[in-house]
């Protein structure tokens, strides 16, 4: 999508990283920290979407949105939805997508980790989880988002032969998807090189992945 990033400086306080406890479910935290996600139970999607209609994709951890709104661009029949973490980019690309009037993009300020009962069952064509925050370090690996109650949930929302998205630049995480996804049974699984096969527009990271000749892992799960 051909937008004028300039009239859209990022802001200058943005961080890659964002705190951990942000990736554990509200209820395991003894305290919950002011820049703690809402809980959400409920949504009317007259007040993100334009034709009032519910998401067919899910940008989860959308970051700068590069691929969401490349995807509205190609899926205009479709409502993306993005789901981030870090409040200082879902209001930088929330104002961005309401000044460039785009009718069938959102963004939201979640953590998946606590379940997405907003959305319906069996209502979602494709659900993106692409390049997370790693925790490479054993003692860290608690805080992945990508864990069994979060790999349950995107199988409640996917229709049958609907596809789960995975990708990251770090081995050992590629090891985990495929780990959790074939202990699962839940998915018939895919391991893509192609980029014909993946057929979906690049994000950031690949982007940079690409520039720096960095290795990078793909999967597209199909609910069985």
């Amino acid at each position: 999508m051909e937008i004028d990033f300039n009239k859209y400086p990022l802001p200058k306080k943005l961080r890659h990283h964002t705190a951990a406890n942000l990736y554990f479910p509200l209820e395991e935290l003894k305290k919950r920290p002011p820049y703690y996600p809402p809980l959400i139970q409920k949504i009317s999607w007259q007040d993100y979407f334009d034709d009032g209609k519910p998401p067919a994709i899910l940008d989860i951890g959308c970051a700068k949105g590069k691929l969401l709104l490349d995807l509205t661009e190609l899926k205009p029949e479709k409502n993306l939805l993005g789901i981030e973490v870090r409040k200082i980019l879902v209001d930088w690309l929330d104002e961005l997508i309401r000044k460039e009037n785009i009718p069938n993009a959102a963004i939201i300020w979640y953590s998946v980790v606590n379940g997405l009962p907003f959305i319906e069952s069996n209502s979602i064509d494709k659900i993106l989880y692409l390049f997370p925050d790693p925790w490479p370090k054993r003692k860290h690996h608690k805080r992945r988002a990508f864990n069994k109650p979060v790999l349950q949930e995107f199988y409640r929302l996917l229709k049958t032969d609907a596809k789960l998205y995975l990708a990251t630049d770090v081995e050992e995480v590629h090891e985990h998807h495929l780990q959790l996804l074939r202990e699962s049974d839940m998915f018939d699984i895919e391991i893509i090189e192609n980029d014909n096969k993946w057929g979906l527009p690049t994000t950031n990271k690949e982007a940079f992945c690409r520039r720096k000749n960095i290795h990078f892992d793909r999967i597209i799960a199909v609910k069985k």
